[in-house]
């Protein structure tokens, strides 16, 4: 006999407890299953662990620098990388151990633990119990992806999840992969200790953003002693007998990376392999991601999906997002969409990257007549006072609207310092709004006023 519910929501990753609060709150009685860890990826293997390790990482990066600020320190800068990985769990046991909390006092929600399999469009299965319900919310969240390189099921590779479980600091850890993840993990274990070499298949890291973005973090990462190796047209692996040998270039012949460890950084799937999608004639694209409209509905009356399975957003703040413009339609009267979404986000290497809206090249491509302006972080003031200079800030705006398109701030404090941006995006007033404000000193934002004073037309003929 099934059980019946007025929601179902499976995965209690970012998006489903907070769900599940409001529509308990709203007197519906809820079912959350979970096949796995309540938190999700960011609690468990994403954003906490992660940025516990950068700031450890961080730690010991300003310690070996500490005669830079007249500061002497006794002997060699040692690591703890027992101690280094218990701290991070230990913040993600409480995190995960608060969601818990919070989930089994909610008067309304059944929290059941197991394997969620749809049997047809509104009824799900998990273990022998068969729940129904008029709204389902699909919140599984994503995992590593591990494509079929040669070699790789020969050697033991780590992935984001398994490299949180190290017990002691690489010889050589091989990065495979040049974006966010990657470059995360190369600079935390570099500053840990280990040897490090970045491998990247196409000509340049991070080739998402602004090629200066890239070239800039690049000379970063090289200024830290962290190889990298773009243009690795044939990554392959030959297991050895301390771990593995990483060929990178098909034309030179031969391993090209003696490694011990090897992290592979190339991507995301979602995990919606195994929830029975078919039996409920839910369409996914071709990379198994859930179709969903503007307000996250798939194509099944009734059913939505919230969060990385989407391919809407692989961010925390994008999947929680995704649990307010729907709690906002459904509960709340309001007509909320994907499509207002500004699109913004930071990479946490040291210095971070803070992004918002266009890249220039995104921009230019628009077709709109446009205004630059970019300042290296050496001319601001908290940059120079922290002996943190690398980097630089930077706009693109629209010249007829006056709106600000996009923006970049690769420096210390840029994932801070660009929400003062995101949020002129969002209330879509004029630069002139920002310019004229009057920020904080000394602070990174405070220059916003004097990039935006310094936007200048772009030159048409420039294509990069």
């Amino acid at each position: 006999m099934s059980e019946a519910f007025d929601a179902i929501i499976i995965g209690a990753g970012q998006a489903g407890p907070p769900l599940a609060g409001r529509l308990t709150t709203a007197g519906m009685r809820v079912a959350l299953v979970e096949r796995h860890l309540v938190g999700g990826t960011c609690v468990n293997t994403g954003c906490m662990p992660t940025k516990t390790l950068v700031a450890s990482a961080r730690v010991a990066h300003l310690a070996r620098r500490a005669a830079d600020y007249g500061v002497r320190l006794q002997g060699e800068v040692g690591i703890n990388i027992a101690r280094v990985m218990e701290r991070a769990h230990t913040v993600t046991r409480n995190a995960r151990q608060g969601v818990t909390d919070w989930l089994q006092g909610m008067q309304g929600l059944t929290l059941l633990h197991g394997q969620a399999r749809f049997e047809s469009a509104h009824v799900v299965r998990v273990g022998e119990r068969l729940l129904t319900a008029p709204r389902i919310f699909i919140n599984v969240g994503g995992r590593a992806q591990v494509p079929p390189l040669p070699g790789v099921r020969d050697i033991d590779f780590l992935t984001n999840n398994s490299i949180l479980q190290l017990t002691e600091v690489p010889r050589h850890l091989a990065v495979i992969g040049g974006s966010y993840i990657a470059l995360e993990f190369a600079q935390i274990f570099r500053r840990l200790g280990a040897q490090v070499t970045i491998v990247e298949r196409q000509s340049r890291l991070i080739p998402r953003e602004d090629e200066d973005v890239s070239a800039c973090l690049r000379q970063v990462l090289e200024g830290e002693g962290i190889a990298v190796r773009t243009d690795a047209d044939c990554i392959g692996f030959l297991a050895t007998a301390d771990g593995a040998d990483v060929r990178v270039d098909c034309r030179h012949g031969g391993p090209g990376v003696s490694a011990s460890h090897v992290l592979l950084a190339l991507g995301r799937l979602p995990n919606t392999g195994d929830l029975g999608l078919e039996r409920a004639g839910i369409d996914t694209d071709a990379h198994g991601y859930i179709t969903v409209d503007d307000r996250l509905a798939t194509n099944v009356p009734g059913v939505w999906a919230m969060g990385d399975c989407n391919g809407r957003g692989a961010f925390t703040h994008t999947s929680y997002n995704d649990y307010e413009i729907l709690a906002a339609n459904l509960l709340d009267g309001a007509q909320r969409g994907l499509a207002q979404r500004v699109p913004g986000y930071a990479l946490y290497t040291d210095p971070p990257l803070g992004r918002v809206g266009m890249t220039d090249a995104q921009a230019k491509a628009s077709g709109r007549p446009l205004l630059l302006a970019k300042r290296p972080m050496s001319r601001v003031g908290r940059a120079t006072e922290n002996g943190e200079t690398q980097g630089f800030m930077k706009l693109v705006a629209d010249a007829q609207t006056h709106r600000i398109l996009g923006a970049a701030i690769l420096g210390i404090n840029g994932d801070e310092a660009i929400h003062g941006v995101l949020d002129l995006i969002n209330a879509d007033a004029p630069f002139e709004t920002l310019q004229w404000a009057v920020p904080i000193h000394p602070t990174v934002s405070e220059l916003w006023p004097t990039v935006v004073g310094s936007l200048q037309p772009a030159d048409p003929d420039d294509a990069s």
